[in-house]
């Protein structure tokens, strides 16, 4: 028993530091989908029908909401399967929060007049915002999955096939801000290069591969 003391003691510190990671990231989410609401800004200008008030704030609120969801769902499986974090894991889930905290003001900009005063300066900004923020998932679960063996549990070709799912995004997402920058050609081999991961990812994912 008293051998096994230290080890437990180890777990358990461990487990408190995943706790307080996933509390802390719960929470960012939360904001972040609470940020949203506020960021409802209806104008009643004259000559505005209430319908034309209220359309664009609801549009920014329920995007943001459904970007930020899909990336906490995403994000909640990572964290599931690890079984501990590192320096490393914790300084890239916080920089993951910083960009989720991001989100409603980019789509905000991405849904109103002043992102018009740039040609596609909207589609320019919300491209590279989740290109960013899905690359940094990515980094998120594949340095403790793949280089830190920290989810020794989820076989490497899973990880794997998690990795490139969310690069696959993030990659796409690239391809479309490139397009808003009128790079077209650039813009469809990056889009290719999102393709093939998306295929690879399907391909390591698929059950019944060891």
């Amino acid at each position: 028993m008293e051998n096994m003391a230290p080890q437990l003691r180890e777990e358990h510190v461990r487990q408190r530091h995943l706790d307080r990671l996933v509390m802390m990231s719960d929470g960012v989410f939360a904001i972040a989908m609470t940020l949203s609401a506020v960021e409802l800004k209806p104008e009643s200008l004259p000559g505005k029908s209430l319908l034309e008030a209220w359309a664009t704030p609801l549009g920014v609120y329920f995007l943001s909401f459904a970007i930020i969801a899909g990336v906490w769902f995403v994000h909640r499986r990572s964290l599931a399967h690890l079984r501990d974090v590192d320096n490393v894991t914790t300084g890239l889930n916080l920089l993951l929060l910083s960009l989720v905290a991001l989100m409603p003001v980019v789509v905000r900009f991405l849904m109103t007049d002043q992102a018009r005063l740039i040609n596609n300066a909207g589609m320019v900004v919300y491209g590279f915002a989740m290109t960013a923020t899905y690359g940094c998932l990515a980094l998120t679960w594949g340095y403790p999955a793949l280089y830190a063996g920290l989810a020794s549990h989820v076989s490497r070709r899973q990880a794997w096939a998690w990795t490139l799912e969310y690069l696959f995004v993030s990659i796409l997402f690239c391809a479309m801000a490139l397009l808003g920058l009128r790079l077209t050609l650039l813009a469809v081999l990056v889009a290719v290069v999102s393709v093939v991961m998306r295929a690879a990812s399907f391909w390591l994912g698929r059950p019944g591969k060891s």
